[in-house]
C-alpha cells in the first residue's frame, strides 16, 4: 500500500484566513469567539458565535459572478483549496487529481434566502439557481472545476465528522492506487438565525454571554459548543511522488479509524466504546507504540455529554497509563465548533503541532470536571517532541471518524 502525505493546507477560520495566521492564533491562545455581527440577536438567548473575519472571495482568485452567485460555504472551500493548492502545486494528471470536501450543512444561507422568496413571492420567483447553490457538494463540484481536478470526486456528509470522514477516504483513495493527490477537507458556513435557534433549542449551544468563558471544553462550568464557520483543505499526495518532485513535506498520514456508536441521534455512546474503537484502528495502522510522544487534538466540544465520553474512549483506546502521558488539547476553545470544517482544520492544527513540535493549548480551562482528568494542555501551548498526531471528530448520528498522522523529517 502507498504512503500519502500533506503537501499543501489552507485554512479560512476564526482565528484567521490563512495557515500562518491561523497556527500564530492557535499558539498565543487567541480567542476567535465573539458577540454576534452578521445578524441582530434581541430574539436569541445565544449571543456568540466564531464568525470569520475580513473574508474577501476576490483575494483568491475567485470571479466575480462565482463570489457573486455562489453560498458562503463554497466561497470559503474554494479560497481555502486556492491556498492549499498554492502550496502544493502537485501538477497532477487531471484524471489522477480528486477532490473530497465535505459540509455538514451545505448552503444554509441560499436555503433561508430562497424558502423567503418563496414564501413572499411565489414559486415564479425561486432562483434557477436555488438546488445546485444548495447542495452540500457544490464545495467539492467547484473546487474540481476551480483546479480541473477529473478524477475521485466524493463529498462526505456525516455532520461534525464530516471533513476527518473525508480526510479518511482520500487517504484510502491515494494508499490503494485511485488517486496521485487529493484536495480534501470540509467548509461550513452556518451562523444563521435559523441554525442558531435549532442547535440552541435541542440545549447543544453555549449560553454564555461571556466570549471567553463560551466555549469551555473539559471545564466543569462547560454548558455547550459555540458556534463557528470556515474551511479547512488540504492537499494530500501519494508519497514517493512528493519526495521526487522535490515537495514541502508537512506531515504523513498514517492511519485512519471509521465507526458509527448506533445508539442515538444526538447523544454519544455513554461508554464511548465505538469512539475508542476509531481511535485504535487509526493508532494501530500508524504502527503506535510506547515509545511515542502522543499529541491528541480532541472533538471537544465543551458540551456536558462529549467531554468525559471522549475522556472516556481515549482510555479504552490507548490504556490508562498511556491516556495520562498523552498531551490533549480542544482547538473548538479558540476557533469554536466550525461543524462540517472542523475536523480539517484540526488535522492542520495536528500536524503544524508535530511540524514545530509545539501543542495549541485549551484556553479557558480553569476547573477540569472531575471526569475529565487527563492532560488537556490549559491556557498555554506547550513545547513537546511530539512523533505521532490523533485527530478525533464525533458527529451527530454516532458518526466516529479519527486521522492519525505522523511526524515527517525532510530529506
Amino acid at each position: 500500500m502507498k504512503r500519502v502525505v500533506i503537501t499543501g493546507m489552507g485554512v479560512i477560520s476564526p482565528v484567521g484566513n490563512s495557515v500562518q495566521t491561523f497556527w500564530e492564533s492557535l499558539k498565543t491562545g487567541a480567542c476567535g469567539i465573539d458577540f454576534i455581527r452578521a445578524f441582530n440577536t434581541d430574539d436569541l438567548s445565544v449571543k456568540v458565535a466564531a464568525e470569520v473575519k475580513d473574508f474577501d472571495p476576490l483575494a483568491y482568485e475567485i470571479n466575480a459572478p462565482t463570489a457573486r452567485k455562489a453560498d458562503l460555504f463554497t466561497l470559503y472551500a474554494m479560497a481555502a483549496a486556492k491556498q492549499a493548492m498554492d502550496q502544493s502545486r502537485p501538477n497532477a494528471e487531471p484524471e489522477r487529481l480528486g477532490v473530497y470536501i465535505g459540509s455538514g450543512i451545505g448552503g444554509i444561507h441560499t436555503f433561508i434566502a430562497e424558502c423567503k422568496k418563496f414564501q413572499d413571492r411565489g414559486p415564479n420567483r425561486v432562483s434557477p439557481l436555488f438546488i445546485p447553490t444548495m447542495i452540500a457538494n457544490m464545495a467539492s463540484g467547484n473546487v474540481a472545476i476551480a483546479h480541473n481536478a477529473q478524477g475521485p470526486c466524493l463529498p462526505i456528509v456525516t455532520a461534525c465528522a464530516t471533513s476527518t470522514h473525508a480526510i479518511g477516504e482520500a487517504f484510502l483513495a491515494i494508499r490503494h492506487g485511485y488517486a496521485d493527490a487529493v484536495i480534501t477537507g470540509g467548509a461550513e458556513a452556518a451562523i444563521t438565525p435559523l441554525a442558531v435557534g435549532g442547535f440552541n433549542n435541542s440545549r447543544a449551544l453555549s449560553r454564555s454571554n461571556n466570549p471567553f468563558r463560551a466555549s469551555i471544553p473539559f471545564d466543569v462550568e462547560r454548558e455547550g459548543f459555540v458556534m463557528g464557520e470556515g474551511a479547512g483543505i488540504i492537499v494530500l499526495e501519494e508519497y514517493e511522488r512528493a519526495v521526487r518532485r522535490g515537495a514541502k513535506i508537512y506531515a504523513e498520514i498514517t492511519g485512519y479509524g471509521n465507526t458509527c456508536d448506533a445508539f442515538h441521534y444526538t447523544a454519544p455512546k455513554p461508554d464511548g466504546s465505538a469512539a475508542a474503537r476509531a481511535m485504535h484502528l487509526a493508532l494501530k495502522s500508524s504502527d503506535y507504540n510506547q515509545k511515542d510522544r502522543l499529541y491528541i487534538n480532541a472533538h471537544g466540544t465543551g458540551t456536558p455529554l462529549n467531554d468525559p465520553t471522549e475522556t472516556a474512549a481515549i482510555k479504552t483506546a490507548i490504556g490508562e497509563e498511556a491516556a495520562r502521558q498523552a498531551l490533549i488539547s480542544s482547538t473548538k476553545s479558540m476557533t469554536g465548533h466550525m461543524l462540517g470544517a472542523a475536523g480539517a482544520v484540526e488535522v492542520i492544527a495536528t500536524a503544524l503541532a508535530l511540524e514545530h513540535g509545539i501543542v495549541p493549548p485549551t484556553i479557558g480551562l480553569e476547573t477540569p470536571d472531575p471526569l475529565c482528568d487527563l492532560d488537556y494542555v490549559p491556557n498555554i501551548a506547550r513545547q513537546a517532541n511530539i512523533t505521532i498526531g490523533l485527530s478525533n471528530s464525533l458527529g451527530f448520528g454516532g458518526h466516529n471518524a479519527s486521522v492519525a498522522l505522523r511526524k515527517h523529517k525532510q530529506l
